[in-house]
């Protein structure tokens, strides 16, 4: 919705709420935040030592695109977002980094007798920096 002023110009402070809300959906609403995408590969259950660990800033929008040698089901904590990776289909996992702190990514393995499940060796750490 636009307002139009008395000389039937559209005011500024319209306009610019409009161009905020016409941002590509990488706009996070966070100053310097910015749009980052990691590819990830799991192979015989692990990750390369140079993929084990992401650093980001809090605010960013963070894309991992993960592809696996097997079929395995895997469980970002603190965010709460799980993901079924299937081998030769690339899948993401993007969220934004509200939460600041340490968070791993673990491999969910069989059911456990109370119901839940076991996880695996970490996958990744993913620091989030205020």
């Amino acid at each position: 919705m636009t307002t139009q002023r008395n000389d039937g110009m559209i005011s500024r402070r319209t306009m610019l709420a409009a161009t905020a809300l016409s941002l590509s959906p990488a706009f996070t609403g966070v100053a310097g935040a910015a749009e980052l995408t990691f590819d990830l590969r799991i192979e015989k259950g692990r990750l390369p030592a140079d993929k084990r660990l992401i650093r980001v800033k809090q605010g960013d929008t963070v894309k991992l695109q993960w592809s696996a040698d097997r079929r395995v089901a895997i469980h970002l904590h603190g965010y709460d977002i799980e993901k079924d990776i299937t081998p030769g289909v690339v899948t993401d996992m993007t969220f934004i980094a509200r939460a600041t702190g340490r968070f791993t990514i673990e491999p969910h393995l069989a059911k456990t007798p109370s119901g839940g499940h076991a996880h695996g060796d970490v996958l990744v750490t993913i620091e989030v920096y205020p």
